[in-house]
């Protein structure tokens, strides 16, 4: 343990698991990022069928980052006791968790939630009890028009807890003016950016020279905010009017499945590839590998992916939804109207003939500015120094 750093412990609602190592890896990389500055151990509790204890702890170092992955038994059922069992069981296992991180790195100094709002309802706990200061980051789109954040009495529990918070962050300013719409007030609010492992992607060393004009979609295949089946649509346009080109879809999900069999009514097994889950480099090398990036999703906080594509100086058509505009721009994409699958095919065709002209190396010199480890962990660090001073004056 360092003593001249201090204890942050992340309360994080998503976070990389054993059964899914893509699940949350943007608040693992936030963790990475702030770890050279302080002490950061990370606190995640995940429910698993079948777990023989109750609760089963398992506490790795990876990258600096001190991580607490504390298992709980699901109940077999879903009733509502079930569900209260479940609640108990997932705020016993965070509060173990977070003894075992002072183990590691002494008392904590402050909490950093990801995701609202139990974890936001423990780190209110911990503030009434222990007097621990805690900040939150929202990455969940549910606060935009047309999703589900509702319930009278979930909703001022999520006003109260973001109230008492020293701050509130956000991905996107699109985000978090949706959180404030929905009565979400905090003094605090800011930005707080992806983090994006410029090592990992980055531009390729070799001249892509595909035959075949290559696109590549990356995403979690959920089709209601994803659009997968929409994408899916205008490839069958695309090819329909004698296109040459092939289509990397990566990704798994709930409708992977689905995707898959749609895919193939529509005959398009000849020119779309479904590769399933891919991780850190593989993911790097299909978006290096590729002449540009889709996006059509009906919503989004921000996109990291686009940001990855950017890092490789790969241009993107996106759509116009959730914190997409604040990253795309003429210099590196197109903007389509969400759900519009004539605008979305019309850009396509444009971005087959003119993705060439796009300049790479400034395409990722904005990425590289704004959504690097040292500026993302520096500016944490100076939220993280800036509240512990003001609670211990």
């Amino acid at each position: 343990m360092n003593a001249s750093k201090r204890h942050i412990v992340f309360l994080a609602r998503w976070y990389p698991y054993c059964a899914d190592p893509m699940f949350g890896l943007f608040v693992q990389r936030h963790a990475q990022a702030v770890a050279p500055y302080q002490n950061i151990s990370v606190v995640y509790a995940h429910a698993l069928p079948d777990l023989e204890q109750k609760i089963k702890l398992e506490q790795t170092i990876r990258n600096g980052v001190n991580e607490i992955h504390t298992y709980y038994r699901k109940p077999k059922s879903e009733s509502f006791w079930s569900k209260i069992i479940a609640m108990h069981r997932f705020l016993k296992a965070n509060k173990q968790g977070v003894r075992e991180a002072k183990k590691i790195h002494g008392n904590v100094d402050l909490i950093h939630v990801h995701v609202l709002t139990r974890l936001g309802v423990l780190a209110l706990y911990y503030k009434t009890i222990s007097r621990i200061p805690y900040m939150i980051t929202e990455h969940w789109s549910r606060y935009l028009p047309g999703n589900d954040f509702n319930g009278f009495f979930h909703k001022r529990l999520t006003r109260l807890v973001v109230k008492k918070a020293e701050m509130v962050t956000t991905v996107s300013k699109n985000l978090a003016n949706a959180m404030q719409n929905h009565g979400l007030k905090n003094k605090h609010y800011a930005i707080l950016p992806n983090v994006v492992d410029m090592d990992m992607f980055h531009i390729s060393e070799t001249e892509t020279k595909n035959e075949k004009t290559r696109i590549v979609h990356v995403s979690c295949f959920e089709d209601k905010s994803k659009n997968i089946s929409g994408i899916l649509r205008v490839l069958n346009e695309l090819k329909k009017q004698q296109f040459d080109f092939e289509c990397i879809l990566v990704g798994d999900g709930i409708d992977f499945q689905k995707m898959k069999l749609y895919a193939t009514k529509l005959e398009l097994d000849s020119v779309v590839r479904f590769t399933g889950v891919l991780e850190g480099k593989q993911v790097a090398d299909e978006i290096m590998k590729a002449d540009f990036m889709i996006l059509f999703s009906n919503y989004e906080t921000q996109g990291v992916v686009l940001l990855e594509n950017f890092a490789c100086g790969r241009p993107a058509i996106a759509t116009r939804v959730g914190g997409i505009p604040e990253i795309v721009d003429d210099e590196n994409g197109l903007f389509v109207p969400p759900g519009d699958e004539q605008m979305f095919l019309k850009a396509i065709k444009e971005m087959i003939q003119r993705h060439k002209t796009y300049d790479p190396q400034r395409i990722r010199q904005k990425v590289e500015q704004q959504y690097g480890n040292e500026h993302v962990g520096s500016l944490m660090n100076q939220w993280y120094l800036k509240i512990i001073e003001k609670h211990h004056l």
